[in-house]
């Protein structure tokens, strides 16, 4: 059988007159046109001097050699008149189960070729817009793009196995967590999601606010997740019990259009679009502390210095205020710029301010002394696009562009910006130039992806995208709606524009996200390579390592692999230490050693399955020569946080073990070993916070 769907909800059943065993291969294009050659110079041989009239009917082999299809059925999927456009369909060939869905969102399962109705099932209001279904035939996926909706239904319990929403409008705002797990974005939608970044999945949504989200933020803790909203409040939430447990408001309403809390957790701050003033609540009462005043124009970015009791402040009236918390928050500094502020970024020691500002330079200042101390011009590095309305070329345009958003590398020595353009760019601070730009996108659906316009699409009297289609036609002239000059602005239809809403460096410092009109993007930056020595001397090969370690010379075969750097060479110099050697290892490391055996067993507990081995060595590590650490924590930090994400997911994954072999029966040794996990946790918790 053949089975053909039409959009309009028709299903048609064609049978074949043949017999699969009577089909045969088609010979190739080159045998084909041979014997057709063949065929005609025998033909014209045979009937040569004759002249042949009238229409050459084929022979009896040739029609034989065909295949033809019947018509045996027709049936239609609305029957009950609600007529509906089908989008999309999928046939499991071993199961005969044809699932097609509509624009209504409804799907139908459906059992052919009796075309017997196994249910039909409404799944969102949007049209869906693909499915598939998986090998076996049990699971069926659904894609509905309005939504950004990903369904995985379970026909046979009738029950989800997945289900995923994206924002369905754009996004505008995310953050880290503090050790890297999570990601928390706001959209135009009024939605606030958090994502896994190991599994990308979104387990929690929000939905409390009734406006567009324009700001959000983890508190330093990691357990609560603030956000800002054109509908004037800013609310914060628990990912304990995944509630709305405060709400800040201001005493007049004020769309927010930023958001700062400081690195207690306990100062919430807000800046206001419309009224030019900063508003300071207090996270424990939730009562409004002070309300700053003294801008002259909508506050642009906030961001609270995260080694002092500082708030930085940009906005339109080309100014960035610092106020001092411990000062009944007076102005302690006001730096002059010569544009107006667009975002100010704090480095993560806390000792330089960076400010993009609508001329496109990015001024990096030492705060404590008012100094501009450098500056980058960067609207060159955006290389803008042009978009299809635009009648001026990318080159002008660019002129009036500038960088929206900023983010320091989590070790300080480089900054990520972002605008209305394809590229992100990195720049290293000390030598402000540019180390390399990121291409975002290379979908040409989008708006301003090109530099010149499609030359396809010009015509005599411009670009067909100027072209007012639907006015002045011959049948009659368009009626405009009132107060509009030109056309009907109801009816028209756009592209979306390619831009870089915000950016944020992990703070493992081991990748960075960027939210865009493709969606939110996550980039590594391990390098990945595959030889890169360390301090390298003529004697360290392999054949050696491998013969320090056959004489039991730990300390110096780990420290040779370490001085290779070859990651598969040291995992085999790791795992060959026995346990009981461990500490006596730990102990007569070097300390420029122990960096790296850090780092190596951060990135060993992703894929090793040795994790109690892993974390007798971090452990011991850490006890040994964690006083001697604390002095470099700052350079440290991105690594220590770093392991401690990857102990944190293992820590959850043997917890939720735990509780389930608990509640049957537990042996002493699953206790002690769960213990010492629960212990290794907060050491690792106690250090990356000092």
């Amino acid at each position: 059988f053949l089975y053909t769907v039409s959009r309009d909800g028709a299903l048609c059943v064609w049978q074949c007159d043949t017999e699969l065993d009577g089909l045969k291969p088609m010979p190739p294009k080159e045998a084909r046109q041979k014997k057709n050659v063949k065929d005609d110079d025998g033909f014209l041989e045979e009937h040569k001097g004759e002249e042949i009239h009238g229409k050459a009917n084929p022979n009896e082999q040739e029609r034989r050699e065909k295949v033809k299809y019947t018509r045996v059925a027709k049936y239609f999927f609305n029957k009950e008149g609600d007529f509906n456009n089908l989008t999309s369909a999928a046939y499991h060939k071993k199961t005969h189960l044809l699932v097609t869905g509509f624009a209504s969102g409804i799907f139908h399962l459906h059992e052919l070729p009796d075309f017997n109705l196994i249910h039909s099932l409404s799944i969102s209001d949007q049209r869906i817009a693909s499915i598939s279904i998986n090998s076996t035939g049990d699971w069926i996926a659904f894609g509905c793009s309005g939504l950004g909706q990903l369904l995985v239904w379970e026909w046979q319990s009738e029950s989800y196995v997945l289900k995923q929403q994206g924002h369905f409008n754009s996004m505008v705002s995310l953050a880290y967590s503090p050790d890297g797990q999570y990601i928390v974005t706001g959209g135009e939608d009024g939605k606030v999601k958090v994502w896994n970044t190991s599994s990308s999945f979104c387990f929690v949504t929000f939905t409390d606010h009734s406006s567009g989200v324009t700001a959000v933020t983890f508190t330093s803790n990691g357990y609560v997740i603030l956000s800002a909203s054109l509908d004037g409040t800013v609310r914060a939430f628990d990912l304990h019990r995944y509630r709305n447990f405060r709400t800040f408001t201001s005493p007049r309403p004020s769309q927010f259009s930023c958001l700062a809390v400081d690195s207690s957790g306990e100062i919430v701050s807000a800046g206001s679009q419309d009224s030019f003033e900063i508003f300071i609540w207090s996270m424990q009462s939730g009562r409004l502390l002070d309300v700053l005043s003294g801008h002259e124009g909508p506050i642009s970015s906030l961001s609270f210095n995260p080694m002092k009791c500082v708030l930085a402040s940009g906005s339109w009236d080309k100014t960035v205020k610092l106020w001092d918390m411990l000062d009944s928050w007076r102005t302690k500094e006001t730096l002059m710029l010569n544009s107006d502020v667009l975002v100010v970024a704090f480095r993560p020691d806390g000792k330089e301010l960076a400010v993009a500002s609508l001329n496109g330079q990015i001024t990096f200042w030492d705060h404590e002394n008012a100094v501009q101390v450098g500056s980058i011009e960067g609207r060159h590095d955006l290389q803008m696009g042009r978009k299809e309305l635009d009648k001026i070329t990318a080159k002008q345009s660019a002129k009036g562009k500038s960088f929206t958003t900023l983010c320091y590398s989590a070790d300080g020595q480089s900054i990520l910006a972002g605008g209305l353009s394809k590229f992100v760019c990195i720049y290293n601070v000390k030598e402000q130039i540019l180390m390399k730009k990121f291409e975002i996108s290379c979908n040409f659906s989008l708006d301003a992806m090109e530099e010149y316009l499609d030359r396809r699409k010009m015509t005599e009297f411009g670009s067909m995208a100027l072209i007012d289609e639907g006015t002045g036609d011959e049948d009659g002239v368009a009626i405009p709606l009132p107060g509009v000059k030109t056309g009907d602005m109801s009816s028209r239809h756009f592209k979306p524009e390619i831009r870089v809403t915000c950016l944020r460096f992990s703070p493992t410092g081991r990748s960075w996200a960027a939210t865009t009109t493709e969606g939110l993007l996550i980039y590594s930056l391990d390098a990945g390579l595959i030889f890169d020595p360390f301090e390298l001397d003529i004697d360290v090969t392999p054949s050696n390592i491998r013969k320090k370690l056959h004489q039991k010379e730990y300390t110096m075969a780990i420290v040779m692999a370490l001085k290779l750097n070859e990651k598969k060479l040291i995992q085999e110099v790791i795992e060959a230490i026995p346990g009981n050697e461990v500490d006596v290892v730990c102990s007569s490391l070097p300390d420029l050693y122990v960096e790296k055996v850090l780092e190596f067993l951060a990135s060993a507990f992703e894929i090793s399955c040795h994790l109690e081995f892993y974390l007798i060595w971090a452990h011991k590590l850490l006890m040994l020569h964690g006083q001697k650490l604390k002095t470099r924590s700052q350079k440290l930090l991105p690594m220590i946080q770093f392991l401690q994400k990857s102990i944190q997911r293992h820590f959850e994954d043997v917890s939720k073990l735990y509780c389930s072999i608990r509640k049957t029966s537990v042996d002493e040794d699953d206790l002690e070993s769960s213990d010492s996990d629960y212990l290794m946790q907060e050491q690792i918790i106690t250090m990356s916070q000092d």
